[in-house]
C-alpha cells in the first residue's frame, strides 16, 4: 500500500512538472517536439523490454486486426493530446491546459454515460452540472470555449476509454503506439532534415540531449503510474491523480506568471467544486460499501 502510493504520487508530480520541460524546449517546433517524443519513447521502451526479455507479445499484437485497429486509433488521440499539450504549454497556457486535466475524470463519465451506457447517480449529475456551469462562464467570459481545455480532456479521456478496454498493459500498449507512429514521425524528421529545418542537428548539446531524455520521461511515470495503480485502491488513484493538474496550474500562475484574474476564478471554482463533489461521493459510497461488508 505504501509503495503503492509513492509509486502513484511520484508518477503523478512528474507529470505535473511537465511543463518545465516543455518550456526549456521551447526553441524546437511543437511537431518536431510531439515526432522526438514519439522516437526516443519507443527506442527507451525497446531497451526495457530488450533488458526484460519482454517480446512475446509483440507478434500476437501485430497479427490481431482488432487489437491493431484499437492502438491505431489510442496512438491517434495520444499524439492529438501531446501535440495540444506541448503546444499550449509553449504558447504561454499552462493554466489552460491544466484546466483540461481537471475536468478529464468528469469527461469520463460523461464518455460512459453515452457510449458504455453507465447510470449516473443524481449526485454525479451534480457534479457534472457544476463543471459545465464553470466551462460555459470561461467561454462568456473570454468570448469563446476553451478549446485548449476541451481539447486535452476529450482526447485524453476517449483515450482512457480506449485503453480501458485493451487487451494489453500499460507498457505493451505505450509501445506499440509509438511503433505505429513511429512511420511517420521518422518520414517528417527526416524531411524537416532535407528542407534544412531539422532542430535537432543545428540545436546546442543540452537541447539534444533534452530531446533524447524525452523517451525515460515520456515511460518512467507511466511505468510508476501502472506499478502504484496495483498495489492502491482506484478511489485512493483518483484522488491522487488531482497532482497533476495542481502543480500545472500553481506553475502557469506562480511561475509563469499567466493571467488569472477574478473572473476566470469563477469558472475554476465552479469546475474544482464540480470535481470535490465528484470525489466525495465516490468516497463516501466506497466507505459506505465497506461498511456494509464488514
Amino acid at each position: 500500500m505504501n509503495s503503492g502510493l509513492l509509486y502513484a504520487a511520484a508518477a503523478y508530480t512528474v507529470w505535473g512538472l511537465f511543463p518545465m520541460y516543455f518550456k526549456a524546449l521551447q526553441s524546437v517546433p511543437p511537431l518536431q517536439i510531439l515526432m522526438h517524443r514519439v522516437v526516443w519513447s519507443l527506442l527507451f521502451l525497446a531497451i526495457v523490454l530488450t533488458a526484460r526479455q519482454h517480446w512475446s507479445w509483440l507478434g500476437r499484437a501485430l497479427r490481431d486486426r482488432k487489437i491493431l485497429g484499437g492502438f491505431a486509433l489510442s496512438a491517434l488521440l495520444l499524439s492529438l493530446n501531446w501535440f495540444v499539450y506541448i503546444w499550449a504549454v509553449n504558447q504561454g497556457r499552462v493554466v489552460d491546459a491544466s484546466l483540461g486535466y481537471f475536468i478529464t475524470p468528469l469527461v469520463n463519465v460523461m464518455l460512459g454515460f453515452v457510449l458504455l451506457g453507465e447510470r449516473l447517480r443524481p449526485i454525479q449529475w451534480s457534479a457534472v452540472g457544476l463543471a459545465a456551469a464553470g466551462v460555459a462562464w470561461l467561454a462568456w467570459q473570454s468570448g469563446g470555449l476553451p478549446w485548449v481545455a476541451l481539447l486535452l480532456a476529450a482526447t485524453f479521456g476517449a483515450y482512457g476509454l480506449l485503453r480501458k478496454t485493451a487487451r494489453l498493459g500499460a507498457m505493451e500498449g505505450l509501445t506499440l503506439e509509438t511503433l505505429l507512429m513511429f512511420p511517420a514521425a521518422c518520414a517528417y524528421l527526416a524531411w524537416q532534415g532535407s528542407v534544412g529545418n531539422n532542430a535537432f542537428s543545428g540545436a546546442p548539446l543540452s537541447t539534444q540531449l533534452l530531446l533524447a531524455a524525452a523517451g525515460p520521461i515520456t515511460a518512467i511515470p507511466l511505468l510508476m503510474f501502472a506499478a502504484g495503480a496495483r498495489r492502491i485502491p482506484m478511489s485512493l488513484l483518483g484522488l491522487l491523480q488531482y497532482i497533476a493538474p495542481s502543480l500545472q496550474f500553481l506553475l502557469g500562475v506562480a511561475l509563469y506568471h499567466e493571467p488569472f484574474g477574478g473572473a476566470r476564478l469563477v469558472g475554476f471554482a465552479l469546475i474544482w467544486g464540480g470535481l470535490a463533489v465528484y470525489s466525495f461521493e465516490g468516497l463516501w459510497r466506497n466507505w459506505a460499501g465497506k461498511a456494509l461488508a464488514g
